[in-house]
C-alpha cells in the first residue's frame, strides 16, 4: 500500500510540475497533450467502475463522452455559456441516458449486454450525424469555452490543465471510496458470484444500475472537458471505436485497479503520439506491443508496479 501510494504521489507531482517545466523550455504543446491524456484517463476511470469492479462490458461508454460534448456545444450555440449550467446539464443528461441504457442492458448479460450498449451508442452516433443544425457529420465549432464567472479561465491553458488534473484526482478519490464502501462490495460480490450475492439478501440489479448511472455521469464530465479542449465537436465522439479505445486503456492499465486506467491512458496515448511522429505506419508497432501486454501482464501494467495488487 505504501509503495502504491508513493508512486501515485510521485506521478501526480510530476503532472503538477509539467506546466512550469513546459514554459521553461517553451514547449506549450506538451501541456495540451497531457491535458488531453488526462481527459481520457477520466473517461477510463469511469468505465473501470462498471467494467473492472462490476463486470459490465459496455461497448457504449463513449456515448456519455458525446453527450457531455453536445450539452456544452448546443448550449453555447444558443448563447448559454455559463459553465455551471453546462456542467449541470451535462451531468443530468448523461445520468438520464445511462439510466435508460442501463435499465435495459443490465437485465441481460454476456454478449447480449455488449450488443445492447453498442446498439444504443450507435443510435446516438447516427442521431448526431442527422442533426444538420449542429453540423451533422461535419461537426461544429464551439462558440466559446465554458465560462465559470472568473473563477476558472479555460482560455488560459495552464489554468485549464490544473482543472483537468484536479477533476482526475477527485474522481480517483471518489471511485476509491465507492469501491471500498458497502455499495462497492455488493458490486464486486455480484461480479464474483451473483447467485451467492442474491442468497445473502442483495439484489444486484439496483446496485449495478446505480453504478452504471454514476459512471455515465462521470464520463459526461470528461466530454465537457474534451469539447472545451478541442473547441470542436463531431459525432465521432460517440462512435463505437472510441468506446473500444477507452476500454483498451482500462485493460492495458489494469482492470479493477484504482490507478490502472490512468496508467493505461497515459501509456496508450503517449506511445501513440510518439510513434505517429516517427512513422505513418505506427499501428504496426503499437499493435504487437499491446498484444504482448495483454498476453504477459494479465493484471495490466498496474500489476507490474511494486506493491501492486489485483484490487488496489
Amino acid at each position: 500500500m505504501r509503495a502504491r501510494l508513493a508512486l501515485l504521489v510521485i506521478g501526480l507531482a510530476l503532472l503538477a510540475a509539467a506546466p512550469p517545466v513546459a514554459a521553461l523550455f517553451n514547449q506549450p504543446f506538451y501541456v495540451d497533450l497531457l491535458r488531453r491524456v488526462m481527459i481520457f484517463a477520466i473517461a477510463a476511470l469511469s468505465l473501470n467502475l462498471i467494467l473492472g469492479y462490476g463486470g459490465m462490458v459496455s461497448f457504449g461508454h463513449a456515448a456519455y463522452l458525446g453527450i457531455g460534448g453536445y450539452a456544452v456545444a448546443i448550449l453555447s450555440f444558443y448563447g448559454i455559456n455559463n459553465g455551471f449550467v453546462q456542467l449541470g446539464v451535462t451531468v443530468v443528461a448523461s445520468a438520464l441516458v445511462a439510466l435508460v441504457i442501463g435499465a435495459v442492458s443490465i437485465r441481460t448479460s454476456g454478449i447480449y449486454f455488449i450488443m445492447i450498449t453498442l446498439a444504443f451508442t450507435q443510435m446516438l452516433y447516427f442521431l448526431g450525424i442527422s442533426l444538420d443544425v449542429y453540423g451533422g457529420d461535419d461537426g461544429m465549432r464551439l462558440a466559446t469555452r465554458s465560462d465559470f464567472g472568473g473563477l476558472i479561465d479555460l482560455a488560459d491553458s495552464t489554468t485549464f490543465y490544473y482543472l483537468v488534473l484536479g477533476v482526475m484526482v477527485l474522481f480517483l478519490y471518489v471511485i476509491h471510496r465507492i469501491v471500498n464502501s458497502r455499495f462497492g462490495m455488493v458490486i464486486r460480490a455480484a461480479k464474483s458470484n451473483e447467485a451467492r450475492t442474491r442468497a445473502i439478501g442483495f439484489s444486484p440489479y439496483p446496485y449495478r444500475l446505480a453504478a452504471f448511472v454514476v459512471a455515465g455521469a462521470m464520463c459526461g464530465v470528461a466530454g465537457l472537458l474534451f469539447v472545451n479542449h478541442t473547441a470542436y465537436l463531431t459525432p465521432d465522439y460517440m462512435h463505437w471505436t472510441r468506446s473500444g479505445e477507452i476500454m483498451f486503456m482500462v485493460i492495458l492499465g489494469g482492470i479493477g485497479t484504482t490507478t490502472g486506467p490512468v496508467l493505461g491512458a497515459f501509456v496508450l496515448l503517449l506511445l501513440e503520439d510518439v510513434l505517429a511522429g516517427w512513422t505513418e505506419h505506427w499501428q504496426i508497432i503499437l499493435g504487437p506491443f499491446l498484444i504482448l501486454v495483454v498476453l504477459f501482464a494479465r493484471r495490466g501494467l498496474a500489476g507490474l508496479l511494486p506493491g501492486s495488487d489485483a484490487r488496489d
